[in-house]
């Protein structure tokens, strides 16, 4: 039963529920104390020491029912019928045949459920982690419990050619289905607690490594998702940076004078102490046909960081430039970036314009704590990109990080003038992915740590 209980921690794991190597410890030390009888209490019991949050707590529940439902958990000895199953490469095939029609009979479901059982950790079911391998793990259990000496006894049924030989073919027929039927049932609940969100995450691999522009609608849901779960993790990260740095060294020149009244004993420890900023980010986003697709992400990403992220202001141009905070404080995300687009996105991309209207009306949000973020290609039709702007808005930032969704090669070829504005910067980034988006955030934020 420990067994049972190490397995069912790791289906947890795979979930992504925190178990540490205590708590699992606590687990197995609240098991034996309450004993597996009481369903109910074992499933409270273990909710209390594993889950930590609502969500895992929902994880943990739908996983108990599925890993201890009606099939039993192990037998303390063997009865004659599964020394046969050990035995079963070497057993006659219409020795097999009989013990598993026996075992497919109505009223024998706990002797099949418990020999599917043994089947399943033969074949290492627990191991199974894609859907695809359904079919395959539900073979390896048939043939565990001597579905190659059924096969043979059926062909030899099937040779015969006579009335009899007929009828017990089907009936052959009718065990191997039922014995299949039931592995596979077995092998799909293996899949969801063991492999389902091994498979959700390797969904979410390929959705994080898949290019913005080529996001179907379909996507959106997953993608969305996932850039909670970015979001979250960046918080969480630079915040406990934060606070590991928070502490400082130890000053002893003030530690000493804080303490000559008291013949220099520290009573009062004095910690030489590093300001560091809070984030303060300004992102200035051209919203233009090619980029809006980018555009939509690095958006949805920092807006979920607003907790980690509270001085944070977002301005859209494609022409004329427009601060976008309260569109996006007012609406729904998706409706949002509609009505962005809608106002904000028509007319023709003007890099130097929409530099000029920031210089106007929004200059003095920048300080030294600002990190400006442009998320642009840089293309602004043959127009002024007003470089002396640029570089004042350089000088007076802590730093600019320009934002490309266009590939380096193309970086400077037609009216893309990335190359005049590349010297202000402190980072020009290619960013085609939302790993790519992750990766430059977490940078920025590691700035402020």
């Amino acid at each position: 039963m420990e067994k049972q209980i190490s397995n069912f921690i790791r289906a947890l794991r795979s979930a992504e529920v925190r178990v540490s190597t205590g708590e699992a410890l606590d687990a197995a030390r609240t098991v034996a104390m309450i004993g597996y009888d009481d369903r109910l209490l074992m499933k409270d019991s273990l909710a209390c020491v594993l889950a930590k949050s609502e969500a895992e707590k929902s994880i943990h529940d739908r996983l108990f029912d599925l890993y201890f439902s009606a099939a039993p958990a192990g037998a303390p000895s063997q009865t004659a019928s599964e020394d046969a199953e050990d035995n079963a490469g070497s057993e006659a095939p219409q020795d097999a045949a009989e013990r598993l029609s026996a075992l497919t009979a109505p009223g024998n479901e706990q002797a099949l459920a418990s020999a599917v059982e043994r089947a399943a950790e033969a074949a290492g079911l627990n191991d199974i982690r894609f859907s695809t391998q359904v079919a395959y793990f539900a073979q390896s259990m048939v043939r565990a419990m001597g579905g190659e000496a059924l096969q043979a006894r059926l062909l030899e049924a099937l040779q015969g050619r006579t009335p009899d030989a007929d009828a017990e073919a089907q009936r052959l027929i009718d065990v191997r289905r039922t014995l299949t039927m039931t592995a596979r049932a077995r092998a799909e609940r293996a899949f969801e607690i063991f492999g389902a969100a091994e498979t959700e995450r390797f969904r979410d691999d390929v959705a994080a490594t898949k290019r913005l522009s080529a996001i179907e609608a379909s996507d959106m849901a997953r993608m969305k998702q996932l850039v909670t779960k970015i979001a979250r993790r960046l918080a969480v990260k630079h915040s406990r940076r934060r606070k590991r740095t928070q502490r400082g060294l130890l000053d002893v020149r003030r530690t000493m004078r804080a303490n000559a009244g008291v013949d220099g004993v520290p009573f009062n420890v004095i910690w030489r102490q590093k300001k560091k900023d809070r984030p303060k980010i300004i992102v200035i986003c051209d919203v233009s046909g090619s980029v809006a697709a980018y555009v939509r992400f690095l958006l949805l990403l920092l807006f979920s960081m607003k907790e980690a992220i509270p001085d944070l202001s977002a301005f859209a141009f494609s022409y004329r430039l427009k601060c976008v905070d309260d569109i996006l404080e007012a609406h729904e995300f998706d409706a949002a970036i509609k009505k962005i687009l809608r106002e904000v996105g028509l007319g023709s991309t003007s890099y130097g314009q929409a530099f000029s209207d920031f210089k106007l009306e929004h200059e003095n949000k920048i300080d030294r704590r600002t990190t400006i973020i442009i998320m642009g290609d840089g293309r602004s039709n043959y127009g002024d990109p007003r470089l002396d702007l640029f570089r004042d808005f350089a000088g007076r930032a802590k730093r600019i990080i320009w934002l490309n969704p266009e590939g380096r090669a193309l970086w400077g070829t037609g009216d893309s003038v990335i190359p005049r504005y590349e010297p202000f910067c402190a980072q020009m980034s290619h960013v085609a992915t939302l790993k790519d988006l992750e990766k430059a955030i977490d940078e920025v934020l590691t700035a402020y740590s």
